[in-house]
Protein backbone atom coordinates (compact mmCIF):
# COMPACT_ATOMS: atom_id res chain seq x y z
CA UNK A 1 0.00 0.00 0.00
CA UNK A 2 1.43 3.51 -1.04
CA UNK A 3 0.22 6.62 0.98
CA UNK A 4 -0.14 9.88 0.04
CA UNK A 5 0.17 12.84 1.96
CA UNK A 6 -2.99 15.28 1.57
CA UNK A 7 -2.32 17.77 4.31
CA UNK A 8 -2.10 18.34 8.04
CA UNK A 9 -4.93 18.64 10.43
CA UNK A 10 -4.34 22.03 12.40
CA UNK A 11 -7.20 22.95 14.29
CA UNK A 12 -10.90 21.76 15.54
CA UNK A 13 -13.60 24.06 14.30
CA UNK A 14 -17.03 24.61 16.74
CA UNK A 15 -17.89 21.63 18.73
CA UNK A 16 -18.91 19.25 16.60
CA UNK A 17 -16.06 17.44 16.08
CA UNK A 18 -15.10 19.21 12.86
CA UNK A 19 -11.60 19.40 11.85
CA UNK A 20 -9.63 22.26 9.90
CA UNK A 21 -7.33 20.83 6.85
CA UNK A 22 -4.28 22.45 5.44
CA UNK A 23 -3.62 21.33 2.22
CA UNK A 24 -1.74 22.17 -1.25
CA UNK A 25 -2.75 18.89 -2.78
CA UNK A 26 -3.48 18.94 -6.38
CA UNK A 27 -6.41 16.83 -6.82
CA UNK A 28 -8.38 18.23 -3.43
CA UNK A 29 -11.61 17.70 -5.31
CA UNK A 30 -11.35 13.71 -5.56
CA UNK A 31 -10.79 13.52 -2.19
CA UNK A 32 -12.16 15.56 -0.35
CA UNK A 33 -15.35 14.13 -0.69
CA UNK A 34 -17.92 12.45 1.85
CA UNK A 35 -17.33 8.27 1.59
CA UNK A 36 -13.50 9.01 1.08
CA UNK A 37 -10.74 7.04 3.14
CA UNK A 38 -8.34 9.50 5.21
CA UNK A 39 -5.30 8.17 6.98
CA UNK A 40 -4.06 9.56 10.00
CA UNK A 41 -0.75 9.98 11.78
CA UNK A 42 1.87 7.78 11.86
CA UNK A 43 -0.17 4.81 12.64
CA UNK A 44 -2.47 5.26 9.30
CA UNK A 45 -5.70 5.17 11.43
CA UNK A 46 -8.39 4.76 9.21
CA UNK A 47 -11.31 7.24 9.25
CA UNK A 48 -13.89 7.58 6.69
CA UNK A 49 -14.94 11.61 5.38
CA UNK A 50 -18.76 12.14 6.19
CA UNK A 51 -18.68 15.92 5.48
CA UNK A 52 -16.61 18.31 3.94
CA UNK A 53 -16.25 22.33 2.77
CA UNK A 54 -14.07 24.41 2.27
CA UNK A 55 -13.37 27.84 4.64
CA UNK A 56 -11.20 30.13 3.92
CA UNK A 57 -7.62 28.59 3.50
CA UNK A 58 -9.20 25.45 5.15
CA UNK A 59 -10.81 21.99 4.05
CA UNK A 60 -13.21 21.39 6.81
CA UNK A 61 -13.91 18.00 7.68
CA UNK A 62 -15.90 15.76 9.98
CA UNK A 63 -15.09 11.62 10.13
CA UNK A 64 -17.61 9.15 11.02
CA UNK A 65 -18.44 8.51 14.54
CA UNK A 66 -17.21 11.65 15.21
CA UNK A 67 -19.72 14.28 16.97
CA UNK A 68 -17.79 15.58 20.09
CA UNK A 69 -14.75 18.16 19.93
CA UNK A 70 -13.47 16.09 22.58
CA UNK A 71 -13.28 12.87 20.20
CA UNK A 72 -10.93 14.34 17.51
CA UNK A 73 -8.78 16.30 19.62
CA UNK A 74 -6.19 13.38 19.28
CA UNK A 75 -5.53 13.94 15.40
CA UNK A 76 -4.69 17.69 16.05
CA UNK A 77 -1.29 18.41 14.31
CA UNK A 78 -1.37 14.78 12.71
CA UNK A 79 -0.69 14.82 9.41
CA UNK A 80 -3.35 12.77 6.51
CA UNK A 81 -2.83 10.68 4.01
CA UNK A 82 -4.75 8.25 1.66
CA UNK A 83 -4.05 5.38 -0.45
CA UNK A 84 -2.32 5.36 -3.82
CA UNK A 85 -4.81 3.06 -4.85
CA UNK A 86 -8.30 5.05 -3.78
CA UNK A 87 -6.91 8.20 -5.68
CA UNK A 88 -8.76 7.83 -9.47
CA UNK A 89 -7.07 9.99 -11.92
CA UNK A 90 -8.05 10.15 -15.63
CA UNK A 91 -5.37 9.08 -18.32
CA UNK A 92 -4.20 12.93 -18.54
CA UNK A 93 -3.75 13.38 -14.94
CA UNK A 94 -0.57 12.60 -12.64
CA UNK A 95 0.69 13.20 -9.16
CA UNK A 96 4.50 14.43 -8.99
CA UNK A 97 5.79 11.33 -7.78
CA UNK A 98 4.86 9.50 -10.82
CA UNK A 99 7.50 11.45 -13.12
CA UNK A 100 10.41 10.33 -11.20
CA UNK A 101 12.61 7.70 -12.95
CA UNK A 102 11.54 8.73 -16.22
CA UNK A 103 13.37 9.28 -19.35
CA UNK A 104 14.05 12.45 -20.13
CA UNK A 105 14.31 13.19 -24.29
CA UNK A 106 15.52 16.20 -26.24
CA UNK A 107 15.35 15.50 -29.91
CA UNK A 108 14.38 12.12 -29.45
CA UNK A 109 17.98 11.86 -27.82
CA UNK A 110 17.76 10.40 -23.82
CA UNK A 111 19.55 13.23 -22.15
CA UNK A 112 18.74 12.03 -18.25
CA UNK A 113 16.27 10.24 -16.00
CA UNK A 114 13.77 12.63 -13.18
CA UNK A 115 15.07 11.78 -9.86
CA UNK A 116 12.88 14.37 -7.77
CA UNK A 117 10.37 17.11 -7.73
CA UNK A 118 11.04 20.13 -5.92
CA UNK A 119 10.09 23.46 -5.51
CA UNK A 120 11.68 26.56 -5.83
CA UNK A 121 8.89 28.59 -4.64
CA UNK A 122 5.30 28.42 -4.00
CA UNK A 123 4.81 28.11 -7.22
CA UNK A 124 8.03 27.26 -9.01
CA UNK A 125 8.40 23.45 -9.57
CA UNK A 126 11.25 21.96 -10.75
CA UNK A 127 12.44 18.90 -12.34
CA UNK A 128 15.44 17.44 -10.83
CA UNK A 129 17.02 15.56 -13.15
CA UNK A 130 20.52 13.19 -13.33
CA UNK A 131 21.85 14.37 -16.69
CA UNK A 132 25.49 13.33 -17.22
CA UNK A 133 26.45 11.87 -14.10
CA UNK A 134 25.05 15.51 -12.89
CA UNK A 135 22.29 16.87 -11.00
CA UNK A 136 19.92 19.72 -12.87
CA UNK A 137 17.07 21.58 -12.49
CA UNK A 138 14.86 22.16 -15.45
CA UNK A 139 11.78 24.64 -14.62
CA UNK A 140 8.40 23.19 -14.79
CA UNK A 141 6.60 25.41 -17.47
CA UNK A 142 5.58 25.15 -21.00
CA UNK A 143 8.99 26.71 -22.67
CA UNK A 144 11.31 23.91 -21.29
CA UNK A 145 8.43 20.90 -20.73
CA UNK A 146 7.09 20.15 -24.37
CA UNK A 147 5.13 16.85 -23.74
CA UNK A 148 5.01 14.29 -20.50
CA UNK A 149 4.07 10.71 -22.26
CA UNK A 150 2.88 8.26 -19.14
CA UNK A 151 2.46 5.20 -21.02
CA UNK A 152 5.99 5.37 -22.28
CA UNK A 153 7.30 7.06 -19.08
CA UNK A 154 9.15 9.91 -21.16
CA UNK A 155 9.08 13.71 -20.80
CA UNK A 156 10.01 15.61 -23.71
CA UNK A 157 12.19 18.98 -23.48
CA UNK A 158 13.50 21.87 -24.75
CA UNK A 159 16.31 23.26 -23.01
CA UNK A 160 18.35 26.75 -23.49
CA UNK A 161 22.15 26.78 -23.73
CA UNK A 162 24.02 27.09 -20.35
CA UNK A 163 20.87 25.35 -18.70
CA UNK A 164 23.05 22.34 -18.06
Amino acid sequence: MEYIYIGKIVNTHGIKGELRIISDFKFKDKVFVPNFYFYIGNNKVKEKVISYRHHKIYEMVMFDGYNDINQVLKYLNEEVYILKDDLKLDSTEYLDSDLIGMKILEDDQVIGIVTDITYASKTNKLIEANINNKKAYIPFNEEFILDINLQDRVIKVKLIEGMI
